[in-house]
């Protein structure tokens, strides 16, 4: 699960979703015959008129709608306009955004929190949510969690999923906050409902195992399976074990394979050494002897440790086990790439930048 220091990222996307999308209402007015001096011959009715537009509906968002073409000059003008014009909260945090990214205008760290500080202050939980992420990352001026704390806890207040679920973090990380796993299930339970397939996801494991909530596998297996459907890997992988073992859900182990082999190929090893135990075994899939050696050997290289199926490799003959850790190849090099880099990144961050909040989930128990 994303620590909150990792979801700094997510604030371009957090923004943008605040802003409704840019809607325009089409129609031709029905046509009307020509005075006549003599009968006229029958002609076809005229299409009816479309129904006039509601009174309260909003005008179109011309900064947001120029936004999402790219035109981000013309999304600065439009968004300078509302802010001159009405003051709107959500055009200050628009040219926050365009000033945090570069984006039309030159990149300014201390002009996009002076903007989303404007519309913060104007209750745009985006903003706050922005602001959070500023100060968590050391952006415009020092780190401070704890006041990145405080905007999160703002922004979550007025239901910003992304609020919402790192502060539930933090309650399960019991440091800045004292740790309130009942707390955290309501923040993540708000996120979830929101649609957030991490808070679906970490919600699920709470119904799981019964912290902060009474203990529930119907439940869980629900909310993995809302996270799984928008590809969150974690998710499929619980799931799948729910679906393998007829946990909470209706037991189904050739589609408990499917989503292994699904999250295996999105690089989760759990996943990878319960593909390799369903190939070696024919249970949910076709037995695959050469596939079983390929994902343990992966999985064993991400990190994953199963005795069963490392007796199992001394059953196949040679050809097979060289087989299967030939098709193994790319992916140990890719591994291998992946961790090298994040050595890198690690020696070049300073000490500081290297603290993260622990996930809430445990690593999913084997089927």
């Amino acid at each position: 699960m994303k620590p909150v220091a990792t979801l700094a990222a997510a604030v371009s996307l957090a923004v943008l979703a605040a802003h409704p999308a840019l809607a325009q209402a089409k129609g031709k007015p029905g046509a009307i015959a020509p005075a006549q001096t003599v009968a006229p011959a029958p002609s076809p009715p005229s299409a009816p008129s479309p129904p006039a537009p509601p009174a309260n509906r909003p005008p179109p968002d011309l900064a947001y709608g120029a936004f999402q073409r790219g035109h981000f000059i013309t999304a600065f003008a439009e968004a300078t306009k509302r802010v001159e014009e009405a003051g709107d909260a959500k055009a200050m945090t628009l040219i926050a955004e365009l000033y945090a990214n570069g984006l039309g205008v030159a990149q300014d760290d201390a002009k996009a929190a002076e903007w989303y500080r404007l519309a913060a202050a104007r209750g745009d939980p985006s903003a706050m949510f922005a602001l959070a992420m500023f100060a968590v990352a050391g952006r415009a001026g020092p780190r401070d969690r704890d006041q990145s704390a405080k905007w999160l806890a703002a922004a979550a207040k007025l239901g910003h999923p992304a609020a919402a679920y790192d502060l539930a973090l933090l309650y399960i990380e019991g440091q800045l906050f004292p740790q309130d796993f009942k707390r955290a299930a309501e923040l993540l339970r708000t996120a979830a409902q929101a649609g957030s397939p991490d808070a679906q996801y970490a919600l699920g494991t709470f119904y799981k195992e019964g912290r902060g909530v009474a203990k529930d596998t119907h439940e869980a297996a629900r909310l993995w399976a809302a996270a799984a459907l928008a590809d969150n890997t974690d998710a499929e992988v619980e799931y799948a074990i729910a679906l393998y073992n007829g946990d909470g859900v209706a037991r189904d182990q050739d589609a408990a394979a499917a989503l292994f082999r699904k999250a295996a190929l999105h690089g989760s090893p759990i996943a990878q050494d319960r593909l390799a135990r369903i190939l070696a075994s024919g249970g949910g899939a076709p037995r695959d002897p050469a596939q079983a050696v390929k994902w343990h050997v992966i999985s064993r290289a991400g990190g994953e440790t199963d005795i069963t199926l490392d007796d199992f490799m001394a059953k196949p003959d040679q050809t097979t086990v060289d087989e299967g850790t030939r098709q193994a190849q790319p992916w140990l090099i890719a591994l291998k790439a992946a961790h090298d880099a994040r050595e890198r990144a690690s020696q070049a961050q300073p000490p500081a930048a290297q603290s993260q909040s622990p996930a809430p989930a445990q690593s999913p128990a084997k089927p």
